[in-house]
């Protein structure tokens, strides 16, 4: 047994052989290929948080009337560990993952897990299993930190016990062989509404937004964006990233956040890059009439999507019902380009950290 000083841990008994991880990492797509081992901890309103410990990843054993089953008490996060250039492993911005997940947890009417003990397991994790990060372009390995309400009951109430997990999956790039997305603007469905728990981190958003995605899918598009919930106008985000704009005078802007938008990390790291090297950034509503406008003009050069899964991804074209129309050229932008790779290179520890954004774990 080995120990980190919140999550003891105790090995698994049949880990995977080298020689298969290495066969699994060479190529393994996102969300697939799962580590030997997760974070575990329970709370319940007597006793606190406790059970903090590295296991084995295993099957859960629930009872029918689990709580989260039938009232969908439940929140996640998403960050990733990265293998730097000197060799070393490090996190990223963790400590911004954990303030959400506590925001998500907040509005869930679930208990906050202290900032501290949220980022320790994954650094817990992430020293179990740094060999599964994939030595290959885009290779990450991504941590699903989640909690769901364990309570046994049938009744509509806030539960009085939660389970927390984290997750870790060995992971290639989101978009796989993808230069640029298109995108279904959907026109009928909506994300969140105003006083919803659009700007929480849980499962239901994702889960109200499949029909649309299957839409989009069905449309011949990768992805699906969303509008808002009042005007049907103005454009919010994907179904599971933000979005930004850039404009033929060097500016860029992106949708401001409110409580039907989720504040992305990701989105935070761009803008704060973007205002470090002088650009103009403004955070506003832009409707979906006036992008097809500033796309056919010319005044739109580039669009991309932002996430902790896809990094920074281009969007090529844009469908809708109310008509299609293309960005630029097609493909990745510069602005687009240079963003991603400034990130990127924070990430990898291949620039400059001014912001301590790296978690490093050697």
């Amino acid at each position: 047994m080995t120990s980190t000083a919140l999550f003891p841990m105790t090995a698994t008994a049949t880990p995977t052989p080298a020689a298969v991880r290495a066969a699994r990492l060479v190529d393994p797509g996102f969300g697939r290929v799962f580590t030997d081992h997760m974070a575990c901890a329970r709370f319940d309103a007597d006793q606190g948080w406790r059970g903090l410990e590295i296991v084995e990843r295993r099957p859960l054993a629930i009872d029918p009337a689990c709580a989260v089953l039938h009232y969908a008490q439940e929140i996640f996060e998403g960050l990733k560990a990265y293998r730097t250039v000197d060799g070393g492993t490090a996190l990223f911005r963790p400590a911004a993952n954990a303030r959400r997940f506590q925001l998500s947890a907040r509005r869930l009417a679930m208990p906050e897990l202290p900032e501290d003990m949220f980022v320790e397991s994954c650094r817990a994790l992430v020293r179990a299993e740094r060999d599964w990060i994939p030595a290959i372009e885009g290779g990450a390995l991504y941590l699903r930190p989640f909690m769901v309400a364990s309570e046994t009951f049938l009744g509509v109430k806030p539960s009085a016990e939660h389970l927390y997990m984290v997750l870790a999956v060995s992971v290639g790039p989101y978009f796989k062989g993808a230069k640029a997305v298109s995108i279904w603007a959907s026109e009928n469905y909506t994300r969140a509404a105003p006083g919803g728990t659009g700007a929480a981190k849980c499962g239901g958003n994702y889960a109200a937004s499949l029909v649309a995605q299957a839409e989009a899918i069905a449309r011949g598009c990768d992805q699906v964006v969303f509008l808002d919930a009042i005007e049907r106008r103005y454009v919010e985000e994907l179904g599971g990233m933000n979005v930004f704009f850039v404009f033929d005078d060097g500016s860029i802007a992106t949708p401001p956040l409110s409580d039907t938008i989720l504040a992305g990390i990701t989105r935070d790291s761009l803008l704060t890059l973007a205002r470090g090297r002088g650009m103009t950034v403004r955070e506003e509503r832009y409707s979906l009439e006036q992008w097809r406008a500033d796309a056919a003009s010319g005044r739109l050069t580039e669009a991309f999507a932002c996430g902790t899964a896809a990094v920074v991804t281009p969007i090529a074209h844009v469908k809708a019902q109310s008509g299609d129309f293309a960005i630029g050229s097609g493909g990745p932008g510069q602005v687009s380009s240079s963003l991603r790779d400034a990130l990127l290179a924070v990430q990898k520890a291949a620039a400059p950290d001014p912001h301590a954004w790296l978690d490093r774990l050697d």
